[in-house]
């Protein structure tokens, strides 16, 4: 990926061939090589100056894998991450001082586009891809997204990767011994310690990143949107902390870090949030965490296996549609999903039950139905079933 410094590319140029240094520019366009191409930047106002950050469709590192050929953005594409960048750079300039959530944008070394080069087709809401490297601090791809608050929310969590990163370079923080077996509440799968660890990192500073625009919502619907998000994030945070210190794996620096986690979530998870937002977000997160268990929790038989749950051989990843559904409560619900976002959980249960009769077993349909009859009969059978739900028989009645 690209660092600060590197301004241009000589793309197919011979090794001799005169390249133009940063800040310099070339007078004659119609002596510049052919195979010239500028790197871009994307540039937003300080109290210092102006600061301009590499927009790199060149690199050939640009992937986390294999070497790339360019991907040369066109100019109505570039010029839309510009106008985007300016206008998250002006969200996260939020007044408050330091805290998870904040940083300045200025210490993104990159950004690395992801995916497309032409404005059109419009781009999507929400950021379908990012991601980071613990090798390249503050360089990150994004697919870019067309809400400035998506791209926003999306700087910040790869930055708390990044962060996180150099700890690890300098501490060691936890003994992991690489074996994928714990519950993430962003991921379809299981993970590692070091995942966990990460999300949990990336994850407060998404919360604290929602705790500022709930702080700063200009309306009653700003508010319910943010404090959904704020509200979700530090509940599933924190069950992943719990689980680090849990393990007896954080070595005395990374036993620090997760406490110090756990102070901040446990000081967020008393801060009021919008009745109707703090009920859909904790039905997500239940509703995540039961999907979660039907499709990679094995049930029981006749053979257990040592300590620990025995995964599904057949398990596979799978879409999680529901986090940025129950963002927003429905106006006008029609699907069984709808309905519980909505909070008519017992239209949600029916609805559920009907699809269950035509496949007992398919999990999303089945871990909607454990949550809505949770919500109408809640205790303790509610919380054994939320608990280990692939103990369920395959077909539930209404």
């Amino acid at each position: 990926m690209a660092g600060l410094g590197q301004s241009a590319r000589a793309v197919g140029a011979r090794d001799d061939a005169p390249v133009v240094g940063a800040g310099e520019q070339a007078r004659d366009s119609e002596r510049a090589p052919v195979s010239w191409l500028p790197l871009r930047t994307l540039t937003h106002a300080t109290p210092t100056g102006p600061v301009a950050i590499p927009l790199d469709d060149l690199g050939p590192y640009r992937d986390l894998d294999d070497p790339l050929p360019p991907a040369r953005l066109e100019e109505a594409e570039a010029e839309a991450w510009q106008r985007l960048f300016e206008e998250a750079v002006a969200l996260l300039g939020t007044p408050g001082g330091d805290g998870p959530g904040r940083f300045d944008p200025g210490a993104i070394r990159a950004v690395v586009p992801w995916g497309r080069t032409s404005a059109l087709p419009p781009a999507p809401q929400t950021v379908r891809v990012s991601a980071s490297s613990g090798d390249s601090f503050g360089a990150m791809v994004i697919a870019r997204p067309s809400s400035p608050l998506a791209l926003a929310e999306t700087l910040v969590h790869e930055f708390q990767h990044s962060k996180l990163a150099a700890l690890l370079h300098l501490f060691p923080l936890l003994d992991d011994d690489r074996e994928e077996r714990y519950y993430a509440p962003w991921r379809p799968d299981p993970r590692h310690l070091t995942g966990l660890l990460h999300g949990a990192y990336a994850f407060t500073g998404v919360a604290g990143f929602w705790r500022d625009r709930l702080t700063a919502a200009p309306d009653d619907r700003a508010a319910d949107t943010a404090g959904y998000h704020f509200a979700l994030r530090r509940l599933q945070s924190r069950l992943v902390v719990r689980t680090l210190l849990a393990e007896g794996r954080l070595t005395p620096q990374g036993r620090a870090l997760a406490s110090g986690l756990a102070r901040t979530l446990d000081g967020w998870l008393r801060e009021p949030v919008p009745s109707a937002a703090l009920t859909r977000a904790r039905t997500a997160a239940a509703l995540h965490r039961t999907e979660w268990r039907l499709r990679n929790i094995a049930p029981p038989s006749s053979r257990p296996g040592p300590g620990g749950p025995r995964f599904r051989p057949d398990r596979t990843t799978w879409p999680d549609v529901r986090t940025h559904a129950f963002a927003t409560r429905p106006v006008a619900p029609h699907t069984a999903d709808e309905h519980l976002a909505a909070g008519d959980a017992a239209t949600a249960l029916a609805r559920y039950a009907e699809q269950l009769a035509a496949d007992p077993a398919e999990p999303h349909t089945l871990a909607g139905w454990i949550v809505a009859r949770a919500v109408l009969e809640p205790g303790r059978a509610a919380r054994r079933m939320l608990a280990r739900p692939e103990l369920l028989q395959p077909l539930p009645s209404g």
